[in-house]
């Protein structure tokens, strides 16, 4: 068939790429973002190394996990969310399978928080560790996530919430960029980001119950700058406007609405407008609207330092290809390339409602975080 034949094509491109000397890694990041991602485990054992410039001939051996667990502050944190992690592993797996895994998992998180003290543990780190336990296995998982959670990461294992606040204040944004309509109304309703708190620390491991889905979204964030995933969150907002619009206008409904993930997204369309989005609204332009101190401290903003890659392998300039390349596939329609709304902005910071970034958006996010127990809303379920 002509998937399958698709597929095979695929195959092949990422073989060749992995084979180049050097190793063609603007291609990998291509592959990781087009349809259908990296296709398989086997394949995804190979790239994303290489998308994280990790060395696999050279992995230091693991540590045993008795010492990890004398004496570390986390272990008890760890392994209450491990025991909880029940529903991550593949269903109808052995027990005793699991629980060996379990076990991997705490030594992993325990192994990467030893070696870089700087780096604090927080609820949901498990979801994403346990997402490359499953795919490369526990040797290469810990040399990925070290890797991860000194960069991609970093923002969510500060020892305070700013960050992570942060990067969730990029949200309304991309939200108002293209639909203003959502924007008003969510504003309207006070609803706040928290509600994609756990879809953005997790990488939406926590709240998608199909493991192809997640890894699938995981070879797009690896392939893409660190903030990709705030955009892919947008994009899932976008995609449900009508819902949003339908919803009662006040911040439980919203809340309530948003917080249920659909199961059913089409996952390959919101990557695809995701990487769109991106390239039309880069984090410096969003930035602007955010305290500028502030987004000097987020590892976001220094991707530029972002030592992963070489020049022509920086995943911006892949997205930003193939967008034009899409571009001119499509006809410059009007309907592709939003008016800039600046005014609009402007118009927003007069009437004292920009919420968009910086402390009036820290502000809203601690009131957001003191009325969430009258509702008990509970960021992971």
């Amino acid at each position: 068939t002509d998937f399958d034949s698709k597929k095979k094509r695929k195959v092949a491109e990422i073989y060749q790429a992995l084979n180049s000397d050097p190793i063609d890694v603007a291609t990998l990041r291509r592959m990781a973002i087009s349809e259908g991602g990296l296709l398989t485990d086997e394949i995804r054992c190979k790239v994303w190394p290489k998308l994280l410039s990790v060395n696999t001939d050279d992995l230091p051996p693991l540590p045993a996990g008795k010492e990890l667990r004398e004496d570390n502050k986390d272990y008890q944190q760890v392994l209450l969310d491990v025991q909880r992690s029940l529903r991550r592993f593949p269903p109808g797996m052995p027990d005793d399978q699991r629980e060996g895994l379990q076990e991997e998992l705490i030594d992993i998180i325990l192994h990467v928080l030893k070696r870089n003290p700087q780096l604090h543990y927080y609820q949901g780190y498990h979801d994403i560790v346990v997402t490359f336990l499953l795919v490369v296995g526990d040797r290469l998982a810990t040399a990925l996530v070290e890797k991860l959670s000194t960069h991609h990461l970093r923002d969510f294992m500060d020892p305070t919430m700013d960050n992570t606040k942060h990067i969730l204040n990029y949200l309304m944004p991309i939200i108002d960029q293209v639909n203003p309509e959502v924007h008003d109304f969510m504003q309207s309703a006070e609803v706040g980001t928290i509600f994609a708190l756990s879809w953005l620390i997790t990488w939406f491991g926590h709240v998608l119950s199909d493991f192809r889905h997640v890894v699938r979204l995981y070879d797009f964030f690896l392939a893409c700058h660190p903030l990709m995933p705030i955009y892919f969150a947008a994009v899932i907002v976008l995609y449900r406007e009508q819902e949003v619009l339908d919803c009662e206008c006040d911040m439980a409904s919203v809340h309530h609405l948003l917080s249920q993930i659909p199961q059913d997204l089409p996952y390959e369309t919101l990557i695809s407008r995701a990487g769109d989005l991106f390239v039309q609204f880069p984090p410096s332009e969003l930035a602007r609207e955010a305290a500028q101190q502030q987004a000097e401290r987020t590892a976001a903003s220094t991707f530029k330092d972002f030592e992963l890659a070489s020049v022509q392998q920086r995943p911006d300039t892949v997205l930003r290809q193939r967008f034009r390349e899409r571009l001119r596939g499509e006809e410059r329609t009007k309907s592709i390339l939003t008016k800039p709304r600046t005014n609009r902005f402007v118009k927003l910071a007069v009437m004292g409602l920009t919420v968009a970034l910086g402390a009036a958006a820290l502000a809203v996010v601690k009131s957001a975080l003191e009325w969430a127990p009258k509702f008990e809303l509970q960021i992971f379920p």
